[in-house]
């Protein structure tokens, strides 16, 4: 298959989302501090900025008093354009959030069923249940919404056979879309969280960012020259099963010595019972209530759970290692159930293991951190994102088709 020429309708339409993310940063802003944070032309930004208000995107705030020369108009995005709604389905749980179109939070609805849900009529009646308590809540209604993003763990373009994934819901999206009447849009949970960073966390300061997240599972949501990583079949950013034993640990994927067995929460549960066997801390149920008690009970001098820590922040530091010297990222962002309850011990040492061991220069400016973005605010951005695709001013961002 030939490979697309860039255009200029393809420059203005990366121009213009740059813009947008601008606007995002800067709440409130001109033109010429546009085009001063973006390095883009003024004419340029006072084109692109011309789309944004003809579609309702931006928003005239009025003159500025206090800058330099005679008073200019400011700008900011048209948080009343309408709402973006997100969805996050997963086992039992199901969350819904809305939000303004400058991505301003407004309300959220959650619940929990008494067993996982598999029936498709079933989920799509709970997911247009939570979107509907959701926009009441935010005094809204179908009418303002832009689109609906709904996060489902698992690769795309299939079902995905895992205990915590409603598989059905895979099979009828076209279901779902007739029956809320809106566009809605499908990613997963690796896409949104480096969604989320390029829109509201590291991006907005480097181009080039991973998000990794640390939990049950682990995966790496990629960012290079300010776009999202997607790979041929939406698939890139399966780091937590890249290789870091040969013939080591069994993986819940089949495999062998995946990174997701030494960093994923059952594998530092398996970690903890090969540095101290029978350990109290074993018997926490549930992966956040175990590595909440992990934490716990290092900062109280418990050399098995600091043990624990330390052995997985060099299996964690080991693994990025190789993720910094394929991508060459400005920042790596952790985030994540894992991430904030270890991150006095985990984060030394990673930092330590990726200067020493990555090749060249390849970590030398290499920022590691912790991140505050979250895959729902990114599937948000997804679906504005994808309203500015279906009104014609984005063309060159690659999206999910579902």
């Amino acid at each position: 298959m030939a490979v697309a020429r860039r255009t200029s309708r393809d420059i203005r339409s990366e121009s213009r989302l740059i813009v947008v993310r601008a606007l995002l940063a800067a709440e409130e802003t001109t033109r010429n501090e546009l085009a001063e944070d973006t390095g883009l032309s003024p004419a340029t930004v006072s084109t692109i900025v011309g789309d944004l208000l003809k579609y309702g995107i931006a928003a005239e705030t009025g003159l500025l008093n206090g800058t330099i020369g005679r008073p200019t108009t400011g700008l900011r995005l048209n948080a009343d354009r309408g709402r973006v709604v997100g969805v996050y389905l997963e086992d039992r749980f199901l969350e819904a959030t809305v939000y303004d179109a400058a991505l301003g939070r407004l309300a959220d609805f959650e619940t929990v069923t008494d067993e996982p849900v598999e029936d498709a009529d079933r989920v799509i009646d709970l997911i247009e249940h939570a979107l509907d308590t959701a926009l009441e809540r935010a005094q809204s209604n179908r009418d303002e919404v832009l689109g609906v993003g709904v996060l489902l763990p698992g690769g795309m373009q299939r079902p995905v056979k895992a205990e915590s994934v409603p598989d059905a819901i895979w099979l009828h999206l076209d279901r779902l879309r007739d029956r809320l009447g809106l566009p809605v849009v499908v990613d997963n949970p690796l896409k949104a969280i480096a969604t989320a960073e390029l829109w509201l966390g590291a991006g907005r300061r480097s181009a080039n960012v991973v998000a990794v997240n640390l939990g049950t599972g682990v995966g790496a949501g990629i960012v290079q020259d300010g776009a999202v990583v997607r790979g041929a079949s939406n698939s890139a950013g399966e780091w937590g099963h890249s290789l870091l034993a040969f013939e080591g640990r069994q993986c819940l994927c089949g495999r062998k010595g995946c990174v997701e067995a030494y960093v994923g929460v059952p594998g530092i549960r398996l970690t903890l019972d090969e540095t101290a066997p029978g350990h109290p801390l074993a018997e926490v149920a549930g992966h956040p209530e175990f590595i909440e008690a992990l934490g716990a009970a290092a900062e109280t001098g418990d050399p098995a759970a600091i043990a624990t820590i330390e052995r997985t922040a060099h299996y964690l530091g080991a693994a990025l290692t190789d993720l910094v010297a394929v991508v060459n990222p400005e920042v790596i962002a952790l985030t994540g159930t894992t991430t904030e309850p270890l991150s006095d011990r985990l984060l030394p040492i990673v930092r330590d293991r990726i200067r020493d061991d990555a090749p060249g220069d390849a970590a030398v400016d290499l920022s590691v951190e912790l991140s505050r973005s979250c895959g729902m605010d990114g599937i948000a951005a997804i679906a504005l994102e994808r309203f500015m695709r279906d009104a014609g001013l984005v063309t060159t961002r690659v999206l999910p088709t579902i």
